[in-house]
Protein backbone atom coordinates (compact mmCIF):
# COMPACT_ATOMS: atom_id res chain seq x y z
CA UNK A 1 0.00 0.00 0.00
CA UNK A 2 1.53 3.66 -1.02
CA UNK A 3 0.23 6.83 1.17
CA UNK A 4 0.18 9.80 -0.39
CA UNK A 5 -0.48 13.34 1.08
CA UNK A 6 -2.19 16.70 -0.81
CA UNK A 7 -0.63 19.86 0.49
CA UNK A 8 -3.06 21.94 -2.09
CA UNK A 9 -6.36 20.51 -3.16
CA UNK A 10 -5.23 18.84 -6.37
CA UNK A 11 -8.23 17.85 -9.73
CA UNK A 12 -10.14 15.01 -8.18
CA UNK A 13 -9.57 14.09 -12.23
CA UNK A 14 -5.74 13.25 -11.38
CA UNK A 15 -6.37 11.90 -8.13
CA UNK A 16 -9.23 9.26 -9.26
CA UNK A 17 -6.34 7.80 -11.34
CA UNK A 18 -4.80 6.04 -8.26
CA UNK A 19 -5.49 2.80 -7.43
CA UNK A 20 -6.60 0.69 -4.28
CA UNK A 21 -3.31 0.24 -3.50
CA UNK A 22 -2.79 4.50 -2.74
CA UNK A 23 -3.98 5.77 0.29
CA UNK A 24 -4.81 9.46 1.33
CA UNK A 25 -3.20 10.92 4.29
CA UNK A 26 -3.59 13.88 6.05
CA UNK A 27 0.18 13.90 7.67
CA UNK A 28 3.17 14.46 5.40
CA UNK A 29 5.25 12.38 7.64
CA UNK A 30 3.05 9.21 7.04
CA UNK A 31 3.59 9.89 3.50
CA UNK A 32 5.37 7.89 0.42
CA UNK A 33 4.24 10.90 -2.20
CA UNK A 34 3.33 14.47 -1.91
CA UNK A 35 1.32 16.65 -4.40
CA UNK A 36 1.81 20.08 -4.26
CA UNK A 37 0.76 23.47 -6.29
CA UNK A 38 1.94 26.56 -4.66
CA UNK A 39 2.90 25.66 -1.08
CA UNK A 40 5.82 26.49 0.53
CA UNK A 41 7.91 23.53 1.36
CA UNK A 42 11.42 24.70 2.27
CA UNK A 43 10.83 25.01 5.77
CA UNK A 44 9.21 21.37 6.11
CA UNK A 45 10.88 18.55 7.66
CA UNK A 46 10.69 15.29 5.19
CA UNK A 47 10.18 11.91 6.76
CA UNK A 48 12.95 9.31 5.56
CA UNK A 49 9.30 7.19 3.76
CA UNK A 50 9.23 10.10 1.57
CA UNK A 51 10.59 9.65 -2.16
CA UNK A 52 8.88 11.47 -4.35
CA UNK A 53 7.30 15.20 -4.22
CA UNK A 54 5.09 15.94 -7.70
CA UNK A 55 4.12 19.47 -8.52
CA UNK A 56 0.96 20.03 -10.38
CA UNK A 57 2.54 22.79 -12.34
CA UNK A 58 6.18 23.34 -14.33
CA UNK A 59 7.41 26.05 -11.71
CA UNK A 60 9.18 24.61 -8.39
CA UNK A 61 10.55 27.67 -6.56
CA UNK A 62 8.31 26.58 -3.52
CA UNK A 63 10.22 23.37 -3.38
CA UNK A 64 13.88 22.93 -1.69
CA UNK A 65 15.36 20.71 -4.58
CA UNK A 66 18.83 20.71 -3.22
CA UNK A 67 17.81 19.20 0.04
CA UNK A 68 15.55 16.79 -1.75
CA UNK A 69 18.17 15.36 -3.62
CA UNK A 70 20.26 15.11 -0.79
CA UNK A 71 17.68 12.92 0.37
CA UNK A 72 17.11 10.56 -2.39
CA UNK A 73 13.71 12.50 -3.02
CA UNK A 74 12.50 12.60 -6.59
CA UNK A 75 11.05 15.92 -7.24
CA UNK A 76 8.60 16.30 -10.47
CA UNK A 77 7.25 18.71 -12.22
CA UNK A 78 4.43 18.58 -15.13
CA UNK A 79 5.88 20.90 -18.17
CA UNK A 80 3.46 21.87 -20.90
CA UNK A 81 0.32 20.31 -19.43
CA UNK A 82 -0.99 24.06 -18.12
CA UNK A 83 0.51 25.46 -21.24
CA UNK A 84 -2.48 25.94 -23.54
CA UNK A 85 -4.12 28.22 -20.51
CA UNK A 86 -1.14 30.36 -20.49
CA UNK A 87 -0.74 30.39 -24.16
CA UNK A 88 -4.42 32.11 -23.92
CA UNK A 89 -3.59 34.15 -21.43
CA UNK A 90 -0.55 35.86 -23.03
CA UNK A 91 -2.38 36.10 -26.21
CA UNK A 92 -5.19 38.75 -23.75
CA UNK A 93 -2.59 40.31 -22.64
CA UNK A 94 -1.00 41.79 -25.74
CA UNK A 95 -4.56 42.33 -26.89
CA UNK A 96 -5.01 44.31 -23.77
CA UNK A 97 -1.90 46.02 -24.38
CA UNK A 98 -3.24 46.90 -27.68
CA UNK A 99 -6.81 48.18 -27.00
CA UNK A 100 -7.64 49.91 -23.82
CA UNK A 101 -10.33 47.17 -22.80
CA UNK A 102 -9.43 47.80 -19.23
CA UNK A 103 -9.78 51.49 -19.22
CA UNK A 104 -13.33 51.41 -21.16
CA UNK A 105 -14.61 49.15 -18.99
CA UNK A 106 -13.65 51.01 -16.46
CA UNK A 107 -15.56 54.18 -18.18
CA UNK A 108 -18.55 52.52 -18.47
CA UNK A 109 -18.95 51.01 -14.82
CA UNK A 110 -19.05 54.76 -14.05
CA UNK A 111 -21.85 55.42 -15.27
CA UNK A 112 -24.22 53.28 -13.92
CA UNK A 113 -27.50 54.19 -14.68
CA UNK A 114 -26.77 56.91 -16.72
CA UNK A 115 -29.76 56.68 -19.55
CA UNK A 116 -27.60 59.07 -22.25
CA UNK A 117 -24.41 56.69 -21.58
CA UNK A 118 -24.79 54.99 -25.20
CA UNK A 119 -24.24 58.88 -26.61
CA UNK A 120 -22.22 59.61 -24.13
CA UNK A 121 -20.01 56.55 -25.02
CA UNK A 122 -20.04 57.56 -28.68
CA UNK A 123 -18.23 60.76 -27.99
CA UNK A 124 -15.68 59.11 -24.89
CA UNK A 125 -14.63 55.82 -27.17
CA UNK A 126 -11.92 57.83 -28.64
CA UNK A 127 -10.23 57.78 -25.34
CA UNK A 128 -9.44 53.57 -25.39
CA UNK A 129 -9.16 53.55 -28.72
CA UNK A 130 -5.82 51.47 -29.57
CA UNK A 131 -3.66 49.25 -32.39
CA UNK A 132 -4.42 46.08 -33.77
CA UNK A 133 -2.26 43.52 -33.53
CA UNK A 134 -1.70 41.99 -36.85
CA UNK A 135 1.37 43.13 -38.55
CA UNK A 136 2.69 43.67 -35.78
CA UNK A 137 6.33 41.99 -34.71
CA UNK A 138 6.75 39.79 -31.58
CA UNK A 139 9.42 38.21 -30.09
CA UNK A 140 9.19 35.06 -28.36
CA UNK A 141 12.21 34.27 -25.51
CA UNK A 142 12.23 30.71 -24.71
CA UNK A 143 10.75 27.95 -27.10
CA UNK A 144 9.37 25.28 -24.07
CA UNK A 145 6.25 24.26 -24.22
CA UNK A 146 4.12 27.56 -23.75
CA UNK A 147 6.81 29.55 -26.04
CA UNK A 148 6.13 27.37 -28.92
CA UNK A 149 2.20 27.67 -28.52
CA UNK A 150 2.69 31.12 -28.34
CA UNK A 151 4.60 31.75 -31.09
CA UNK A 152 2.26 29.43 -33.16
CA UNK A 153 -0.89 31.05 -32.77
CA UNK A 154 0.72 34.69 -33.01
CA UNK A 155 1.39 33.39 -36.21
CA UNK A 156 -2.29 32.63 -37.16
CA UNK A 157 -3.33 36.34 -36.13
CA UNK A 158 -1.14 37.89 -38.97
CA UNK A 159 1.88 38.68 -36.38
CA UNK A 160 5.24 38.74 -37.26
CA UNK A 161 7.32 36.07 -35.00
CA UNK A 162 10.54 36.29 -34.18
CA UNK A 163 11.83 33.42 -31.74
CA UNK A 164 14.76 32.76 -29.25
CA UNK A 165 16.11 29.68 -27.80
CA UNK A 166 19.58 29.02 -27.58
CA UNK A 167 18.62 25.56 -26.23
CA UNK A 168 15.40 24.47 -27.97
CA UNK A 169 14.92 20.73 -28.10
CA UNK A 170 14.31 19.17 -31.16
CA UNK A 171 10.58 18.06 -30.33
CA UNK A 172 10.12 22.09 -29.76
CA UNK A 173 11.99 22.97 -33.14
CA UNK A 174 9.90 20.38 -34.98
CA UNK A 175 6.48 21.92 -33.25
CA UNK A 176 7.39 25.18 -34.55
CA UNK A 177 5.48 27.04 -37.52
CA UNK A 178 7.90 27.31 -40.40
CA UNK A 179 7.14 31.08 -40.77
CA UNK A 180 8.89 32.04 -37.19
CA UNK A 181 11.79 34.22 -37.82
CA UNK A 182 14.80 32.21 -36.10
CA UNK A 183 17.08 35.15 -33.79
CA UNK A 184 20.29 33.87 -32.73
CA UNK A 185 20.49 36.77 -29.98
CA UNK A 186 18.25 38.02 -27.85
CA UNK A 187 19.57 41.39 -28.71
CA UNK A 188 17.65 40.96 -31.77
CA UNK A 189 14.80 40.61 -30.43
CA UNK A 190 14.88 43.48 -28.28
CA UNK A 191 15.98 45.76 -30.86
CA UNK A 192 13.25 44.44 -33.93
CA UNK A 193 10.01 43.33 -32.26
CA UNK A 194 7.21 45.41 -31.04
CA UNK A 195 5.81 42.98 -28.48
CA UNK A 196 8.19 40.74 -25.89
CA UNK A 197 7.11 37.68 -24.00
CA UNK A 198 9.57 35.38 -22.17
CA UNK A 199 8.96 31.87 -21.41
CA UNK A 200 12.30 31.47 -20.02
CA UNK A 201 12.94 29.12 -16.47
CA UNK A 202 14.19 31.28 -13.77
CA UNK A 203 18.09 30.95 -12.96
CA UNK A 204 20.76 32.80 -12.13
CA UNK A 205 21.95 33.66 -15.67
CA UNK A 206 17.79 34.72 -16.39
CA UNK A 207 17.41 36.36 -13.61
CA UNK A 208 16.45 39.85 -14.02
CA UNK A 209 17.45 39.38 -17.77
CA UNK A 210 15.25 42.03 -18.90
CA UNK A 211 16.86 44.95 -17.37
CA UNK A 212 17.90 48.53 -18.38
CA UNK A 213 20.36 47.86 -20.71
CA UNK A 214 17.82 45.84 -22.41
CA UNK A 215 15.14 47.79 -22.16
CA UNK A 216 17.52 50.50 -23.62
CA UNK A 217 17.72 48.13 -26.89
CA UNK A 218 14.09 48.17 -27.05
CA UNK A 219 11.75 49.92 -29.64
CA UNK A 220 9.90 52.86 -28.41
CA UNK A 221 6.46 51.73 -26.97
CA UNK A 222 7.44 48.38 -26.88
CA UNK A 223 5.02 46.28 -25.06
CA UNK A 224 6.71 43.57 -22.24
CA UNK A 225 4.74 40.85 -21.35
CA UNK A 226 6.02 38.28 -18.71
CA UNK A 227 3.86 35.41 -17.92
CA UNK A 228 6.88 33.10 -16.69
CA UNK A 229 8.29 34.54 -13.13
CA UNK A 230 8.31 37.85 -11.99
CA UNK A 231 12.02 37.97 -10.89
CA UNK A 232 12.76 37.70 -14.73
CA UNK A 233 12.05 41.04 -15.04
CA UNK A 234 13.97 44.11 -13.07
CA UNK A 235 10.75 45.57 -12.81
CA UNK A 236 11.57 48.84 -11.33
CA UNK A 237 13.76 49.35 -14.61
CA UNK A 238 10.36 48.40 -16.42
CA UNK A 239 8.24 51.13 -14.56
CA UNK A 240 11.03 53.42 -15.20
CA UNK A 241 10.45 52.60 -18.53
CA UNK A 242 7.04 53.07 -18.61
CA UNK A 243 7.30 56.84 -17.60
CA UNK A 244 9.82 57.69 -19.62
CA UNK A 245 7.10 56.07 -22.38
CA UNK A 246 9.98 53.96 -23.95
CA UNK A 247 7.23 51.13 -22.89
CA UNK A 248 3.67 51.27 -24.29
CA UNK A 249 2.82 48.42 -21.07
CA UNK A 250 3.96 46.21 -19.05
CA UNK A 251 1.68 42.91 -18.99
CA UNK A 252 2.56 40.72 -15.86
CA UNK A 253 1.19 37.67 -13.80
CA UNK A 254 2.60 38.22 -10.46
CA UNK A 255 1.32 40.62 -8.51
CA UNK A 256 4.05 42.27 -5.98
CA UNK A 257 4.23 46.00 -4.33
CA UNK A 258 6.36 47.21 -6.81
CA UNK A 259 3.76 46.56 -10.39
CA UNK A 260 0.25 46.84 -8.32
CA UNK A 261 -1.51 49.66 -9.30
CA UNK A 262 1.53 51.16 -11.04
CA UNK A 263 0.85 53.22 -14.05
CA UNK A 264 1.17 51.66 -17.50
CA UNK A 265 0.72 48.29 -16.12
CA UNK A 266 -1.68 45.57 -16.08
CA UNK A 267 -1.26 43.21 -13.31
CA UNK A 268 -2.94 39.73 -13.47
CA UNK A 269 -3.53 37.94 -10.52
CA UNK A 270 -1.69 34.59 -11.50
CA UNK A 271 -3.80 33.45 -13.27
CA UNK A 272 -1.96 31.60 -16.39
CA UNK A 273 -2.82 28.40 -15.33
CA UNK A 274 -6.01 29.24 -13.63
CA UNK A 275 -8.14 27.17 -15.93
CA UNK A 276 -10.24 23.55 -15.23
CA UNK A 277 -8.42 22.45 -17.98
CA UNK A 278 -4.59 23.31 -16.97
CA UNK A 279 -5.84 22.20 -13.41
CA UNK A 280 -7.17 18.86 -14.63
CA UNK A 281 -3.88 18.32 -17.15
CA UNK A 282 -1.54 19.23 -14.71
CA UNK A 283 -3.00 16.62 -11.47
CA UNK A 284 -2.93 13.50 -14.28
CA UNK A 285 0.03 13.99 -15.09
CA UNK A 286 1.37 14.25 -11.69
CA UNK A 287 -0.21 11.33 -10.39
CA UNK A 288 0.81 9.32 -13.57
CA UNK A 289 4.33 10.12 -13.06
CA UNK A 290 4.16 9.35 -9.00
CA UNK A 291 2.26 6.19 -9.98
CA UNK A 292 5.37 4.91 -12.44
CA UNK A 293 8.31 6.10 -10.15
CA UNK A 294 6.72 4.58 -6.70
CA UNK A 295 5.60 1.52 -8.93
CA UNK A 296 8.00 0.83 -11.37
CA UNK A 297 10.97 3.28 -10.61
CA UNK A 298 10.79 5.18 -13.61
CA UNK A 299 11.89 8.90 -13.36
CA UNK A 300 10.39 11.07 -16.44
CA UNK A 301 10.24 15.10 -16.02
CA UNK A 302 12.08 15.04 -12.90
CA UNK A 303 14.02 18.61 -11.92
CA UNK A 304 16.79 17.04 -9.58
CA UNK A 305 17.32 13.97 -10.33
CA UNK A 306 18.14 12.28 -14.16
CA UNK A 307 15.32 10.96 -16.64
CA UNK A 308 15.58 7.40 -16.27
CA UNK A 309 13.02 5.04 -17.61
CA UNK A 310 13.32 0.69 -17.64
CA UNK A 311 9.05 -0.21 -18.12
CA UNK A 312 7.80 -2.64 -16.37
CA UNK A 313 9.92 -4.52 -14.47
CA UNK A 314 9.30 -8.72 -16.06
CA UNK A 315 12.50 -9.67 -14.18
CA UNK A 316 12.53 -11.56 -10.29
CA UNK A 317 13.92 -8.54 -8.83
CA UNK A 318 14.37 -4.65 -9.09
CA UNK A 319 16.72 -2.85 -7.09
CA UNK A 320 16.13 1.23 -7.22
CA UNK A 321 19.58 4.03 -5.88
CA UNK A 322 19.61 7.15 -5.49
CA UNK A 323 23.25 8.10 -5.11
CA UNK A 324 25.87 10.78 -5.47
CA UNK A 325 27.62 10.62 -8.80
CA UNK A 326 30.75 9.71 -8.02
CA UNK A 327 33.07 7.34 -9.12
CA UNK A 328 32.93 3.87 -9.12
CA UNK A 329 29.54 3.74 -7.88
CA UNK A 330 27.89 0.88 -10.17
CA UNK A 331 31.13 -1.44 -10.03
CA UNK A 332 30.10 -1.52 -6.25
CA UNK A 333 26.82 -2.61 -6.77
CA UNK A 334 27.36 -5.24 -9.63
CA UNK A 335 30.12 -6.28 -6.29
CA UNK A 336 27.63 -6.64 -3.86
CA UNK A 337 25.50 -8.10 -5.69
CA UNK A 338 27.89 -10.89 -7.15
CA UNK A 339 28.87 -11.79 -3.33
CA UNK A 340 24.85 -12.67 -2.94
CA UNK A 341 24.96 -14.99 -6.38
CA UNK A 342 22.24 -12.34 -7.52
CA UNK A 343 22.26 -11.97 -11.31
CA UNK A 344 21.96 -8.85 -13.12
CA UNK A 345 19.13 -8.68 -16.16
CA UNK A 346 19.28 -5.36 -17.23
CA UNK A 347 20.44 -2.35 -15.70
CA UNK A 348 20.55 1.80 -16.28
CA UNK A 349 22.27 4.02 -14.61
CA UNK A 350 21.90 8.04 -15.45
CA UNK A 351 23.50 11.49 -13.76
CA UNK A 352 22.05 14.60 -13.42
CA UNK A 353 24.87 17.04 -11.96
CA UNK A 354 26.06 15.92 -8.89
CA UNK A 355 23.21 13.36 -8.21
CA UNK A 356 22.43 10.28 -10.30
CA UNK A 357 20.43 7.08 -10.13
CA UNK A 358 20.53 3.71 -11.09
CA UNK A 359 17.35 0.72 -11.73
CA UNK A 360 18.89 -2.80 -11.54
CA UNK A 361 16.50 -5.70 -12.81
CA UNK A 362 17.99 -9.44 -11.25
CA UNK A 363 17.38 -12.94 -12.13
CA UNK A 364 16.18 -13.49 -8.87
CA UNK A 365 14.93 -11.98 -5.92
CA UNK A 366 16.42 -9.42 -3.99
CA UNK A 367 16.13 -10.11 0.39
CA UNK A 368 16.83 -7.68 3.28
CA UNK A 369 20.43 -8.29 3.65
CA UNK A 370 21.35 -7.36 -0.14
CA UNK A 371 19.92 -4.49 0.64
CA UNK A 372 21.59 -3.71 3.80
CA UNK A 373 24.90 -4.03 1.90
CA UNK A 374 24.05 -1.93 -1.13
CA UNK A 375 22.72 1.16 1.86
CA UNK A 376 26.27 0.88 3.43
CA UNK A 377 28.18 1.88 -0.01
CA UNK A 378 29.26 5.51 0.68
CA UNK A 379 27.85 7.91 -1.20
CA UNK A 380 23.90 6.37 -1.41
CA UNK A 381 21.18 8.25 0.04
CA UNK A 382 18.32 5.93 -0.95
CA UNK A 383 17.31 2.55 -2.16
CA UNK A 384 14.29 0.67 -3.04
CA UNK A 385 12.94 -2.92 -3.63
CA UNK A 386 10.29 -2.75 -6.64
CA UNK A 387 10.10 -6.56 -6.57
Amino acid sequence: MFKYNCLNPIANIGLESFTEEYQKVENLQDADAVLVRSAAMHDLDFPNSLHAIARAGAGVNNIPLEKCAEKGIVVFNTPGANANGVKELVIAGMLLASRDVIGGVNWVSTQKGNPDIAKLAEKTKNNFAGSEIRGKKLGVIGLGAIGVLVANAATHLGMEVYGYDPYVSVDAAWNLSRGIKHSKTAEEIYKECDFITIHVPLMDATKKMINEAAISMMKESVVILNFARDLLVDEEAVIQGVADGKIKKYVVDFPNPTTAGADGVIVIPHLGASTEESEDNCAIMAVKEVRDYLENGNIKNSVNYPACDMGICENAGRICINHKNIPNMIGQYTSKLAQFNLNISDMINKSKGDYAYTIIDTESQVNADVIKELASISGVLKIRVIK
